[in-house]
């Protein structure tokens, strides 16, 4: 498949700023990216539609982390779509791309036609960040709620980080004469500011269930200017989210000009897997030899796949294992 002509602003996530509302957020286009994470996997619609959004979410989320961290995204239920996963690896270098990948895993029997996130069931959101060795990482959770993945991503940051946080996305197949049909997204995240001690009443929330809802969280001022951006933002319109023709900047000016945004520097993206034969031996190693044994294949091999990348290793099982380590040495 070819895609069509490379856009400046694909594959980029923009970091800004409303001065005049206490608010940051980021505006995300994603196309090779996309390609690159549905190309491996023959998805339904439904299951690509679900991929698409959360590789999305990840760009957006993802662009807050300092470099070298990871960020992962999970969603595990009990619905026809039992989860999804991404990571997001932040740039080793300044001007370095950050890396990006997901996986999906459902019961194709069970899908129906209902609308994506009616796939998923009950379930939960999750996000964990690794810092690198000598860190412990972090794990934060939500339930799945809101009809959406975006509306799941926005109670948890409700839930767990005490800050209002709004998605606009926009995500589908774009179709173009004499190029490939493929997916493109495209969005607006926006955050407060955060709070050195935001105060939150132990009366629970005004939104589903009970959830941390924007309101709970905001005073008066706080929750005007709020108000006031997500009123801006309703207005953007799909074409602006995903098409060719407004750039990100220019997406601000026409949303928030009263808002006095400010821009920071563009953060490109790439779909990367990190897979690579040397992490499956390690991962092999706490094994013994009768372990290996078993997981050998009809051939006498044993073998790996990569739920993100498609890549197949087919090892020696003889050269795998706590025993070849030691052997090795």
């Amino acid at each position: 498949m070819t895609l069509g002509q490379k856009i400046a602003w694909d594959d980029t996530v923009l970091p800004f700023q409303l001065d005049n509302s206490d608010i940051r957020g980021r505006v995300a286009r994603l196309d090779g990216v996309l390609h690159g994470i549905l190309k491996q996997h023959a998805y339904p619609a439904t299951v690509e539609a679900l991929v698409a959004e959360m590789a999305l979410l990840t760009a957006l989320i993802g662009q807050t982390i300092n470099l070298r961290w990871k960020l992962s995204l999970q969603v595990q239920t009990n619905g026809p779509v039992r989860m999804i996963a991404t990571d997001y690896y932040g740039p080793t270098k300044d001007g370095e791309p950050a890396r990006i990948r997901a996986y999906a895993s459902f019961d194709e029997e069970r899908l129906t036609d209902a609308l994506p996130f009616d796939q998923l069931g009950k379930g939960y959101f999750a996000v964990l960040i690794d810092q690198g060795e000598g860190t412990k990482p972090y794990q934060g959770i939500a339930p799945l709620a809101g009809g959406s993945l975006s509306a799941s991503a926005e109670g948890y940051f409700a839930q767990s980080e005490q800050l209002p946080t709004r998605f606009a996305l926009k995500f589908g197949k774009s179709t173009e004469p004499g190029v490939g049909e493929h997916w493109r997204a495209g969005g607006v995240m926006l955050q407060t500011m955060p709070k050195a001690s935001p105060s939150v009443s132990g009366e629970g929330g005004s939104g589903d269930g009970g959830l941390l809802a924007a309101a709970d969280l905001l005073n008066d001022d706080e929750e005007e200017n709020w108000n006031r951006a997500n009123i801006l933002l309703t207005s953007v319109e799909d074409l602006e989210l995903i098409g060719p023709s407004v750039t990100p900047s220019d997406l601000l000016v026409r949303l928030f000009h009263e808002e006095a945004p400010r821009v920071f520097d563009a953060q490109s993206v790439k779909f990367g897997c990190t897979c690579s034969e040397e992490r499956v031996r390690q991962s092999l190693s706490i094994y013994s030899a009768k372990d290996i044994e078993k997981m050998t294949n009809d051939e006498g091999r044993v073998t790996a796949d990569c739920q993100f990348c498609g890549a197949h290793y087919d090892l020696d099982p003889k050269s795998v294992g706590f025993q070849a380590e030691k052997s090795a040495e």
